[in-house]
């Protein structure tokens, strides 16, 4: 009786762990990959929150060693050299001011958590606040951590291990970076120390780099040290942080990630990796009519959905070619699928320009941060992407947010890669990825008038900018997608009535 109690409580911890605690009618998080606080904040409040996105996903926000011989990559952010509060992303001051503005305009903010490690071994030595290590040594006096703090006998992970050693996954340097004992009481009183500090600060939850490189056990022990979130940032009393563990398993692995959704939400990976072959022609679309766990995807409420991350656009732990902001018109059709289908909860990428792989975001000649510009047409400027500020991203954003948590119906395809299908009777949505055109008459579950296709424009007033769909008495309409459209999507839904 006594471990069923146990197991039942397991299980009741690993749900609560798996809620993002949106405010509500909001669905959608996205990684403002190197942004500054202050900028952050100020996107809250401009843009995320007025456009009814549901968090931000922030780099990691402790002090992290500075490597100017590599020109400051992108990938200096994960190596930690303390848990201090202070990156080129801002201070701890500047951090907290963030968080409390982007919760007050309805945007939570999830935290990449670097807990598996620190950093490797370098010339150079100071960190971005300041602080120093004795690389040699495996001493971190800011944290403090010291030699036994680390896992040993020393080793490093070699590419087959992942096939046949979990031990030495879990136990070994990944890439040479000082591999952390979670099981060791002062390491996990540490990483404890640190999360809960961000949880108090107003955080909604974190990802956790490097998720399979830690052992189970070891970070339910973590989790359950967490404290709840804080009430004073709008969350329900009792509610747990949110988690989303980084398992990156595309099968063939001594490591799977089924070994951690009892814990929390995992990134599933796969999923951008088959939604990326489908909408480069690898795959058809018709068999997207059962998406999800038949395609060899996690269960629904375990999974962090995504095209793309940080990780995968630049080659690294893909599985095949990743669509990004690079392919733009097959970028967005995958995107606009991944937020008109139910399935998972949804991660948008929101990148800077890069053509190196290794390059860091845009910078002055002091390693500074250059500030995303917004142009008069809503985009951004001085290097950066800001695919969520893409209207045919945004607008998708909203379709999710009106269709709730409505199923899927009245599904139509032509047999090849022409798609269409409803959420109850919130939204429609038809996908053309042929090069002939989409002509038909279908089904839309929508009641009867002149609505806005969200892709192609905006709702001005009562006015269309783009396309308007006539849906009749009997919910059908005429829905054209022309080979050659900018766009092969459109999308309508409640509220995007064009007379009203």
């Amino acid at each position: 009786m006594l471990r069923l109690m146990l197991l039942l409580a397991a299980g009741v911890l690993a749900v609560a762990y798996k809620n993002p605690h949106y405010a509500p009618g909001r669905s959608t998080m996205v990684h403002l990959f190197e942004w500054k606080w202050d900028d952050i904040a100020a996107e809250c409040e401009r843009f995320l929150g007025p456009r009814g996105f549901g968090g931000i996903q922030i780099s990691p926000p402790n002090e992290n060693l500075v490597i100017w011989s590599r020109n400051r990559p992108w990938w200096e952010r994960y190596q930690p050299i303390s848990y201090r509060l202070i990156t080129r992303s801002g201070n701890e001051q500047q951090f907290a001011n963030m968080v409390r503005r982007c919760n007050n305009a309805g945007v939570r903010i999830y935290v990449d958590a670097i807990i598996n490690h620190m950093t490797g071994t370098w010339n150079e030595n100071v960190g971005t606040g300041g602080s120093t290590a004795n690389f040699g040594n495996w001493h971190y006096p800011a944290v403090p951590y010291g030699r036994n703090d680390f896992n040993w006998p020393h080793c490093v992970i070699s590419g087959h291990d992942y096939g046949c050693c979990p031990d030495r996954v879990r136990n070994c340097e990944l890439s040479g970076l000082k591999d952390l004992n979670q099981a060791s009481g002062h390491v996990r009183n540490m990483i404890v120390n640190y999360m809960n500090h961000l949880i108090n600060l107003g955080v909604a939850g974190f990802r956790i780099d490097a998720a399979k490189h830690m052992w189970p056990g070891d970070l339910r022990a973590i989790y359950d040290r967490l404290n709840n979130l804080n009430t004073n940032h709008g969350f329900p009393s009792g509610a747990r942080p949110y988690i989303y563990q980084e398992v990156i398993d595309l099968g063939g692995e001594a490591i799977r990630r089924e070994e951690y959704t009892p814990l929390a939400a995992v990134t599933e990976f796969k999923f951008g990796m088959e939604l990326s072959r489908a909408f480069n022609g690898g795959n058809q679309l018709r068999w997207l009519s059962n998406w999800g766990p038949s395609w060899g995807l996690l269960a629904s409420g375990d999974a962090l959905t995504f095209i793309d991350n940080h990780d995968n656009q630049r080659g690294h732990g893909a599985g095949g070619n990743i669509l990004t902001y690079k392919n733009a018109k097959r970028y967005k059709g995958a995107i606009a699928f991944m937020l008109a289908h139910p399935y998972g909860q949804p991660q948008l990428m929101s990148s800077f320009d890069f053509h190196d792989t290794e390059a860091g975001p845009p910078m002055d000649g002091r390693g500074n941060i250059i500030s995303p510009s917004i142009n008069s047409d809503g985009s951004c400027g001085n290097g950066w992407i800001c695919e969520h500020r893409w209207r045919q991203i945004f607008q998708m954003v909203a379709f999710r947010n009106v269709a709730g948590n409505t199923n899927i119906n009245d599904w139509w395809d032509n047999g090849n890669n022409q798609i269409a299908f409803c959420r109850g009777g919130q939204g429609f949505v038809a996908f053309n990825n042929e090069n002939r055109d989409l002509n038909q008459r279908l089904q839309t579950c929508l009641p009867a008038g002149s609505y806005c296709d969200v892709i192609s424009g905006v709702k001005s007033g009562n006015r269309c900018t783009g396309k308007t769909i006539t849906v009749g008495n009997d919910g059908r309409a005429n829905i054209f997608i022309g080979a050659n459209d900018y766009d092969m999507v459109l999308a309508i839904h409640r509220g995007s009535e064009s007379r009203l």
